[in-house]
């Protein structure tokens, strides 16, 4: 099929005149593909790509649509569900945008491509020959290891499927370590011979497994015999310049004009969903005419302009180590920005602007360009730099028609050596843009830039930087007694990092202010301790006496509901730092009740900025997820239960790691939220009388961007200078005590909460919403409902009244003495869903009284 395109010539004429080679297959082959030569031991003929964005330049549009297409054909054949599971993996260097853009048109699957790049502490998960290459390994190199351990469908996508022994390589490889089902193959031509084309059947046969085949069309190169050997004496003669025909190495052609590809016409490829209409059917760089070769000397440096694109901040750069759908996201809301910032630095009268990638940087100059050629009043065309080595012929049936040839300018880990631009020179083009990564900007980038200066008025340099994996320092191990708390090393590991020795306390009325006004999270500093008065102790006393027996009720209870219905081997995991306390008194009631000695671990939870993701981490890599039961002490509203809800949604989304149930384990839920709970009585919990000294003489957490960094776990204090006042662990004893008499109590009240409807109501979230409209606060994180909740307020915020259930007796002695000494009014409501609720100060400022905001008279 030598025919010719739009009037023009095939560009694979020359080569199939001089070695018989043939394209047999779909007819739009030819528009696809051209010829030409390489020094090559394995292939001498070369199918040249006219949609790949490789070595011949073509509209960024039509580059993107068909491999977008691919991935939409790939979409409908895996249906919604196994889409969603799917993994794509493309093949460096040529197939690395392929494959980016068939992701896209998948939507919603993950993107890995290989890489012959080695990356410094990135582990490998993966790796295979590529048999006909000049330059075979390939290395797999995912941020998230478990990317390609799934079991869901694996789309293996290359520029052309001829032989197969690259992709069946490549399947049997990760089918040893990742068994899955079914692979999909994609490739832009299905090149197979009669010979090849039977082996994918019966290689899925072998492993067991389905696996189909896209491409976008179809055919087989019929080769003569002695056609290597005779390939390889042309190119040997062509490359010494004795050919006696017109041959250009590394210029311009020096024959008259020269006509590259024709253009494609509208194939049906599918458009990207930012395109009103289908890919332009008239490529401006496919029909173009390319430059005689200037005469006279050339200058060495025309005008280079560097651009600073303000690539989004830790956004990959290709698939080298992973590129997700919300990657994609980012990259889709950032580029209109970067392209407004390449068309500024492009000269007014441009009128052909070409985009010229790195190797297997494609999918981002792919996407610059496509965005450029939707802004600018310009024909732009895109192609990419390459390693291989192809013979250049000045001649219209020839794919290859000018070679620049320059330096290896990212360090290669194989060495140093030659590079490779091809159709750039004599094109024609006023102005190219060089898009490369950050590795590869280095003082050997002038060697392209240069040969680009010597054929287009205009350089335009955009540097994205490398993305490397940030592998975080190992996690320390756990905090412990007595060098961090004053509780025994086997009750509580801290998944803290200590912070005693920096001043974090300030001011009750200092942090409110600088809170509610928005200067400052409140998990930013610490309040200064409270000192509890010698009258305040003996109430703590009392309270503890006359509740310990209540409290090894509930305690009992609730650690039964969690060995039946979560796990027979829990891993409790207490909020720090109410909940830690009552993680302690869980795991000896499971040592005393069953013989369990179960771990514990205490971290750090902050509204509004969610769970310590590295204390996830830790436990993900030292337990399984599913047996992590988190603790609290109580519930008020359910805000932290919702917190925490949305936190863990969040790590999976950003880790990848699954297992971890929101769902919080506590004492007791006055609010219904959980429905995993000991009681839903709003009693006195004598540990929510005081601070650090009932905790272990550790803060409340702490989160700052300065003293806690991305691989450091949040921060707290240890109280080592409290220790005289110190009763965490007469808190503990006290209850403990009590279990014996409550064994009974406790088998008949789990199996009745067991039995029972146990489904959260919510019911005190409503009265919170109730409350903060009735006493105009319009905020539900200034009403604290519960004994325990309203404790704090009066401990660490600045409290603007107390609301009192009428009859209320002795669970609320400490509130009413702490409101006495703090100067605030303890008002009785006849009907409150709790004990009592605690009112901070609305719009709190040191001379506002009211909850407005505007100063009154108290």
């Amino acid at each position: 099929m030598n025919k010719a395109v739009n009037d023009g010539v095939w560009s694979g004429s020359w080569v199939a005149e001089r070695l018989g080679v043939e394209l047999l297959g779909d007819p739009e082959l030819t528009d696809l593909l051209g010829l030409a030569l390489r020094r090559n031991p394995k292939r001498a003929h070369l199918l040249v790509s006219n949609v790949l964005g490789k070595h011949v330049p073509q509209s960024p549009s039509i580059v993107y649509g068909y491999g977008f297409t691919l991935g939409r054909r790939v979409r409908e054949l895996l249906g919604a569900e196994e889409s969603a599971r799917a993994v794509v993996l493309g093949y460096a260097e040529t197939a690395t945008g392929l494959g980016h853009a068939v992701a896209d048109g998948i939507a919603v699957a993950p993107y890995l491509h290989s890489t012959r790049r080695p990356v410094p502490g990135v582990a490998t998960a993966g790796g295979f020959e590529e048999s006909h290459s000049h330059a075979t390994s390939h290395l797999l190199l995912p941020e998230d290891p478990e990317l390609l351990a799934g079991d869901g469908p694996l789309v293996l996508v290359d520029d052309e499927f001829s032989t197969g022994n690259t992709v069946l390589n490549t399947i049997r490889d990760l089918h040893e370590r990742y068994p899955r089902g079914r692979y999909v193959v994609v490739a832009l031509v299905d090149m197979r011979s009669a010979a090849d084309a039977g082996r994918l059947d019966e290689f899925a046969a072998e492993i067991g497994a389905r696996v189909d085949l896209v491409a976008a069309a179809s055919g087989t190169v019929r080769l003569p015999a002695g056609v290597l050997e005779k390939g390889q004496e042309l190119v040997a003669r062509y490359e010494s310049g004795g050919a006696g025909e017109g041959s250009r190495s590394s210029a311009a052609p020096s024959g008259p004009a020269a006509q590259f590809p024709a253009p494609l016409k509208d194939k049906g490829v599918e458009a990207a969903p930012s395109l009103e209409a289908g890919p332009n059917p008239h490529p401006p760089g496919a029909r173009g005419t390319a430059r005689p070769a200037p005469t006279g000397p050339q200058p060495t440096h025309n005008r280079i302009t560097r651009v600073e694109l303000r690539w989004p901040h830790n956004l990959p750069d290709g698939g080298r180590h992973g590129f997700t759908p919300q990657h994609r996201i980012r990259l889709d809301r950032a580029l209109p920005a970067m392209a407004a910032r390449l068309a500024d630095a492009l000269p007014e009268d441009s009128h052909r602007v070409h985009i010229l990638g790195f190797e297997e940087l494609m999918y981002a100059p792919l996407r610059l360009a496509r965005e450029l050629e939707q802004i600018v009043d310009a024909d732009v065309t895109y192609s990419t730099t390459t390693r291989s080595p192809v013979l250049a012929v000045d001649d219209p049936g020839y794919a290859i028609r000018t070679r620049l040839t320059f330096p290896a300018h990212d360090t290669p880990a194989d060495g140093p050596g030659d590079r490779y631009a091809y159709n750039i020179a004599g094109a024609g083009f006023d102005a190219v843009v060089a898009v490369v990564d950050s590795r590869a900007d280095t003082p050997e980038l002038h060697g392209l830039l240069d040969q680009l200066a010597a054929h287009t008025p205009h350089v335009v340099l955009a540097v994205v930087p490398s993305y490397v994996p940030e592998r975080p320092p190992m996690l320390p191990e756990p905090l412990r007694g007595p060098a961090f708390s004053s509780y025994a090393p086997e009750e509580v590991g801290w998944l803290l990092q200590d912070l005693s020795d920096v001043t974090l306390e300030a001011p009750v009325e200092e942090r409110e202010e600088a809170i509610q006004s928005g200067g400052a999270h409140y998990a930013e500093s610490l309040p200064v301790e409270y000192q509890p008065s010698e009258q305040y102790q003996e109430l703590f006393h009392t309270a503890l006496d006359e509740a310990a027996g209540r409290l090894a009720l509930a305690v009992g209870a609730v650690t039964e509901l969690v060995l039946a219905e979560r796990s027979p081997h829990p891993v409790l995991v207490s909020l720090a730092r109410a909940g830690t306390p009552v993680g302690v008194l869980m795991r000896r009631w499971a040592q005393y009740r069953h013989g369990l000695d179960l771990p514990h671990y205490a971290v750090s939870i902050v509204r509004g900025r969610g769970i310590d993701a590295n204390a996830l981490r830790y436990l993900a890599a030292h337990h399984d997820p599913a047996d992590v039961v988190f603790v609290d002490g109580w519930t008020g509203k359910g805000a932290i239960t919702r917190e925490l809800t949305e936190a863990i949604r969040e790590f999976e989304e950003s880790d990848g790691i699954t297992g971890f149930d929101p769902e919080i384990a506590v004492l007791a839920d006055p609010g219904s939220c959980v429905k995993t709970y000991g009681t839903r009585e709003d009693f006195l919990i004598p540990s929510a009388c005081l601070n650090s000294t009932v905790s272990g003489l550790i803060s409340r957490t702490v989160l700052r961007s300065d003293l806690v960094g991305p691989h450091d776990f949040h921060g707290a204090k240890f109280y080592r200078e409290l220790a005289g006042v110190d009763v965490s662990v007469d808190f503990l004893d006290a209850v403990a005590a009590r279990f014996p008499e409550v064994t009974d109590a406790v088998a008949t009240l789990a199996k009745e909460l067991l039995a029972a409807d146990r489904t959260p109501t919510w019911e005190g979230w409503a009265a919170v919403e109730r409350i903060s409209e009735e006493y105009g606060i319009h905020d539900v994180n200034l009403v604290k409902p519960g004994v325990g909740e309203t404790t704090r307020v009066l401990l660490r915020r600045v409290p603007w009244k107390i609301l009192a259930r009428a009859g209320a007796g002795a669970d609320l002695d400490h509130v009413r003495l702490l409101a006495e000494q703090r100067g605030v009014p303890v008002e009785e409501v006849a009907e409150l869903p709790y004990t009592c609720v605690g009112l901070i100060h609305p719009k709190y400022t040191r001379g506002a009284t009211g909850a407005d905001g505007k100063a009154v008279a108290v």
